[in-house]
């Protein structure tokens, strides 16, 4: 069996209290063989100073770290200068996302405007050197018009060079696997690596879904508001679900897991032994 890209996703904190709580979370996450860590990038660069922080945090701590990186907002210049900054940092991979603007900010959307100009962008600049991530939506993007627009799309940014990519979370596996099928049909055949969420907080999730355009089945959602209050009865519904999700991924030879670990240690390692990776 080919060996299996596993990673955890961090957001930058914006507190003192956070970034302590964050460094504790990595301390025990990283007492496990992972590829990397990523770390995410707010809208339109509004969390680039936060961004920065943390990623010079991992690397000082000789983490491999993959900085996500956002065309919306920022010049072909500055995006340049930071990459330039990250090659320095040692950091041979990139998340490159399309990103969104702001809500009612004056940010101006930057010189690109699509993921795969972002991808081309790198390709052009840096050659080889940094491994390219993108993202990839198994039920499809809130924005995009069709699926089939949106599989165009992704295989826009394989095509600007991109080496794998990292979907948005879900819990159908037949989502996911249609996808991947739709996708070699189309002869894009590059790794496409689950995101993974744990389920800890019902309410959280579910005004978060209704954003991103993940679908939470009607069976989960029905069981989740069954335990009303019931915290430790959501954390542990929520556990056996998405090890169950996972299970069913890996042995259908899914690449890899990515969890988006909410800058927690417990949930992510609950499923990590579930799962003896």
């Amino acid at each position: 069996m080919r060996e299996k890209i596993l990673s955890f996703e961090l957001f930058p904190p914006k507190s003192e209290k956070g970034f302590s709580d964050l460094k504790k979370a990595v301390g025990k996450l990283n007492e496990k063989e992972v590829a990397f860590f990523s770390c995410t990038y707010g809208a339109g660069g509004s969390t680039q100073e936060t961004t920065f922080a943390t990623v010079d945090w991992l690397r000082s701590q000789k983490i491999n770290t993959a900085p996500h990186l956002t065309c919306i907002g920022n010049t072909i210049k500055e995006t340049i200068n930071i990459l330039n900054r990250y090659k320095k940092q040692g950091i041979e991979r990139i998340v490159a996302l399309r990103g969104d603007r702001p809500s009612g900010s004056g940010v101006s959307s930057g010189d690109m405007s699509h993921a795969n100009e972002l991808v081309k962008l790198i390709r052009e600049e840096f050659g080889s050197h940094f491994h390219i991530e993108v993202a990839a939506y198994p039920e499809m993007h809130p924005q995009a018009s069709s699926f089939e627009n949106d599989i165009e799309n992704f295989k826009r940014k394989i095509e600007a060079g991109a080496n794998s990519a990292i979907t948005q979370y879900f819990y159908s596996k037949d989502a996911y696997s249609r996808f991947v099928d739709q996708c070699t049909s189309l002869d894009i055949n590059v790794p496409i690596v689950p995101g993974i969420m744990p389920i800890t907080n019902f309410h959280n999730l579910k005004r978060f879904s209704a954003t991103c355009g993940a679908e939470i089945p009607r069976w989960i959602c029905k069981r989740l508001e069954s335990f009303g209050d019931d915290v430790e009865s959501i954390k542990q519904f929520g556990e056996e679900v998405v090890s169950e999700l996972c299970d069913h991924l890996l042995s259908d030879d899914a690449p890899g897991l990515h969890f988006y670990t909410m800058n927690k240690s417990a949930p992510t390692l609950a499923l990590w032994n579930n799962l003896n990776l």
